[in-house]
């Protein structure tokens, strides 16, 4: 299941790098984090978007 997050994480990355693909000042940023703890390993990140007073995140 975690491949699967991943996978779809790349995906909404690539997707929001692809909105700045005409030349507008687009900004995307990239988040990613593992961890591990008492109880297992996690990952976690997100994706943003900003342009001029507009800013876009989600989180996984």
């Amino acid at each position: 299941m975690s491949i699967l997050r991943v996978l779809a994480f790349v995906g909404a990355a690539s997707s929001l790098a692809a909105c700045g693909a005409d030349g507008e000042p687009v900004q995307p940023t990239l988040n990613a984090n593992v961890g591990i703890s008492g109880s297992g390993t996690y990952v976690s990140g997100g994706v943003g978007l900003h342009r001029g007073p507009l800013s876009v995140f989600l989180g996984m």
